[in-house]
C-alpha cells in the first residue's frame, strides 16, 4: 500500500508540474494575440499558435489528471470532497479545452483573412473580436473550478497532516484569494490579465509549485498513512 501511495505522490507531484504548461502559452501567445493587427500576426506566427494550442492541451490534461490520481489516496479521508475536486477540475480542464479550440480557430480565421485581403475585413474582424472574447472569458472562468477544487483537497490535506500544515495552510489561503479575485475580473471591478489579477494569482502558482516538489522528493506524510490504516483495520 506504501508504495502505491508513494508513486501517487510522484505522480501527482508530476502532473502539477506539467499544469504550469499553461504559462507557457501565456507567455509566447499574449504578444500576438495582443496585437492591433492580431488577425495579419497570428497567420505569420502559426507554429507558435499550434505550440500554444500544444501546451494549453497538456494543462488540460494535467489538470484533470491531478484530482483523478489524489482520489484514491484522498476518498480513505473524504470521498465527498475527493470526488468533488475531480469533478471541479475536470470542468477545469474542459474550459481549457475550449480555450485551446479557440486558438485553433483564431488561426483558421486568420489565415482566411490574410487571404481574402482587405475585402469583407470588417466580417473577419467581427468573428475575430468574438472569438477573441471568448478566449479571455474562458481565461478567467476556468480559475474558479480550478480554485474550488483546490480547496477541496487542500482543506482534506491540512485535516489530515498528509503534507506540512503549512503548506496545506498556503494553498488554502491562495487558492481562496484567487477565487475571489476571478470573480471581481468577472464582474469587471479589476482588470483581466492585469497587475492586480497577477499579484493575487501568483501565492498559489508558487504553493503548487513547492506542493510539486514535494510531493516528488518527500511524498504523503507516512504517520498520517499509518494513522488511517489504524483505523481502517
Amino acid at each position: 500500500m506504501m508504495n502505491l501511495i508513494r508513486k501517487n505522490a510522484i505522480l501527482t507531484g508530476v502532473l502539477f508540474l506539467l499544469g504550469f504548461t499553461g504559462a507557457i502559452t501565456a507567455a509566447i501567445t499574449k504578444p500576438i494575440l495582443g496585437s492591433s493587427d492580431y488577425l495579419v500576426m497570428i497567420s505569420a506566427n502559426e507554429n507558435t499558435i499550434i505550440s500554444g494550442v500544444f501546451f494549453t492541451l497538456i494543462m488540460a490534461f494535467a489538470c484533470a489528471g491531478i484530482a483523478i490520481s489524489l482520489y484514491p489516496v484522498l476518498k480513505k479521508y473524504s470521498e465527498g470532497l475527493a470526488l468533488g475536486s475531480v469533478g471541479f477540475r475536470i470542468i477545469e480542464a474542459m474550459l481549457e479545452i475550449v480555450s485551446a479550440i479557440c486558438l485553433i480557430l483564431l488561426l483558421t480565421l486568420s489565415q482566411e483573412f490574410v487571404k481574402a485581403g482587405a475585402t469583407a475585413s470588417s466580417y473577419f474582424q467581427t468573428i475575430g473580436a468574438i472569438l477573441m472574447s471568448l478566449q479571455d472569458w474562458v481565461g478567467n472562468v476556468y480559475l474558479i473550478p480550478w480554485c474550488i477544487g483546490a480547496l477541496m483537497y487542500y482543506f482534506i490535506f491540512y485535516q489530515t497532516r498528509l503534507i506540512p500544515r503549512w503548506l496545506s495552510g498556503w494553498g488554502l489561503v491562495a487558492a481562496t484569494v484567487c477565487l475571489v479575485s476571478s470573480f471581481l475580473v468577472i464582474f469587471r471591478v479589476i482588470t483581466p490579465f492585469g497587475a492586480i489579477q497577477i499579484f493575487t494569482n501568483a501565492p498559489i502558482g508558487l504553493q503548487e509549485l513547492v506542493l510539486a516538489v514535494w510531493l516528488i522528493f518527500k511524498g504523503f506524510n507516512p504517520s498520517a498513512i499509518a494513522s488511517l490504516s489504524a483505523r481502517n483495520i
